[in-house]
């Protein structure tokens, strides 16, 4: 057993059966998501020897914002679920080992209760059937010092999972910006006409760079990048929305030859490991994020079960470099993997 599945039994025995169950799930016959820690071992490594890894750092930056690993906290919803505390707790305990939060726009709690206790964090945006509510969100997160806004991009409607939100989500006081009220209402909902003139829109309204996320093409990424996007993450959303996907590492290695030149890319899905990490930075992305392993960590440990998680990745990246012959990650090259199919 590896030491993400024991994170993984811990939450489950922690965890209300409904809501293990709708964190965990993926969309249409779970494809996606079954597949996914797999596409990234299909990725073989080869390590340099004969070369000087005394001194290793694990450092970088993204964005211009200093992290300690090239590990971020990627966004989902509601982290109530896990922990009383939600995002503010994620937000310490990332806060706390070097890392960035990227904060969903569907938290459970405000953003600006999330930025006291986060220092540097982006802010995840869905552009709503009411365009008005994301631009005043994007607004906010600017004024409580977020340094760039996140643009989700695949989810023009929400794919149903294998098992359901009603069953999981009570519908008050778990998503700070919905109540009773509006959990109905299409102007909260993403819209489905979302176009690349919303990008520059939003950088705009809140002075901040935009990240567009859920990029898995690079024809895609070149648009966006065209209109205006700041960085791409690679993203399946955590096999949450169009079941049968393209891998995240098959995804990465297109997008990088499309517009590596021009922006930050990064990844996200599947990674567990610190030679995870290795090989997406051998594959062009600047940093991976991280999601259901972040869950599982406050599910079981609150803000100091977050900091230990990204506290052992970023020693298992230190690791994962020197044994690749690596004194970082700008040392980290396409020369380290065997391209994936």
């Amino acid at each position: 057993m590896t030491a993400y599945d024991e994170l993984e039994s811990r939450a489950r025995s922690v965890l209300p059966p409904d809501v293990f169950g709708f964190l965990d799930s993926g969309a249409g016959e779970g494809r996606t998501l079954a597949e996914q820690e797999a596409a990234w071992a299909a990725v073989r490594l080869r390590p340099r020897v004969l070369r000087d890894v005394s001194t290793v750092s694990t450092a970088t930056a993204v964005l211009g914002t200093p992290v300690a690993a090239p590990v971020l906290v990627a966004p989902s919803a509601a982290h109530a679920l896990c922990d009383p505390d939600g995002e503010v707790a994620t937000a310490s305990g990332t806060r706390g080992a070097g890392s960035l939060l990227v904060l969903s726009m569907r938290a459970s709690a405000r953003l600006e209760d999330v930025a006291a206790a986060a220092g540097s964090f982006w802010q995840q945006i869905y552009v709503l059937g009411d365009r008005g509510i994301s631009d005043d969100v994007a607004r906010r997160a600017a004024e409580a010092g977020a340094t760039a806004l996140v643009l989700t991009v695949d989810t023009p409607m929400i794919a149903r999972k294998m098992h359901g939100f009603a069953s999981a989500m009570p519908r008050t006081g778990i998503v700070a910006e919905l109540d009773d009220r509006n959990w109905s209402d299409a102007r909260y909902h993403q819209a489905p006409d979302l176009v690349p003139a919303d990008i520059g829109r939003l950088a705009a309204a809140s002075g901040l760079p935009v990240v567009v996320k859920g990029v898995l093409r690079g024809d895609e990424a070149a648009r966006a990048v065209d209109a205006g996007a700041a960085g791409v993450i690679v993203s399946t959303h955590g096999g949450r929305q169009l079941d049968g996907v393209v891998p995240v590492p098959v995804a990465l290695a297109e997008v990088v030859d499309a517009v590596g030149d021009r922006v930050e890319v990064y990844a996200d899905g599947g990674v567990r490991t610190g030679s995870d990490v290795l090989r997406a930075l051998a594959l062009g992305a600047r940093a991976v994020l991280l999601g259901r392993p972040v869950l599982w960590a406050l599910a079981t440990g609150g803000a100091e079960g977050v900091r230990e998680l990204l506290a052992d990745l970023t020693r298992d990246v230190h690791e994962a470099l020197a044994l690749a012959g690596c004194t970082g990650c700008g040392d980290v090259g396409p020369d380290i993997v065997t391209r994936p199919a």
